[in-house]
């Protein structure tokens, strides 16, 4: 006989409906032709797995503060860049121009 695999959707609905505590644990089993053992089990993953929902949370909110604070040390170091850059091409524009006036003199 092969054994039954549920969803996870399906288990937890099921588990949903275990912690209204509106029916019985038999009811329910009865109700979703799992055994009460099964659900057991399925509730007791269920509570201890929350705590580590809102960890996730947590760890997503320290994440994005990481990152924004990477994309601003990178935007500043681009501004750097971008100003050394501009200065290192007038310097070399001044250079080139100066050569070009220095030739066209000794003509």
């Amino acid at each position: 006989m092969m054994r039954k695999q549920y969803t996870a959707a399906f288990k937890a609905k099921v588990v949903q409906e275990l912690l209204k505590e509106e029916k019985s644990l038999a009811q329910i089993a009865s109700e979703y032709e799992v055994h009460p053992t099964q659900l057991k089990s399925w509730r007791t993953i269920a509570l201890e797995g929350l705590p580590s929902l809102f960890e996730k949370r947590d760890n997503t909110v320290e994440l994005k503060e990481e990152h924004e604070r990477q994309l601003a040390e990178l935007y500043t170091e681009i501004g750097k860049l971008t100003t050394q850059l501009t200065w290192l091409k007038k310097k070399l524009n001044g250079k080139h121009h100066s050569r070009s006036w220095a030739s066209r003199a000794a003509r």
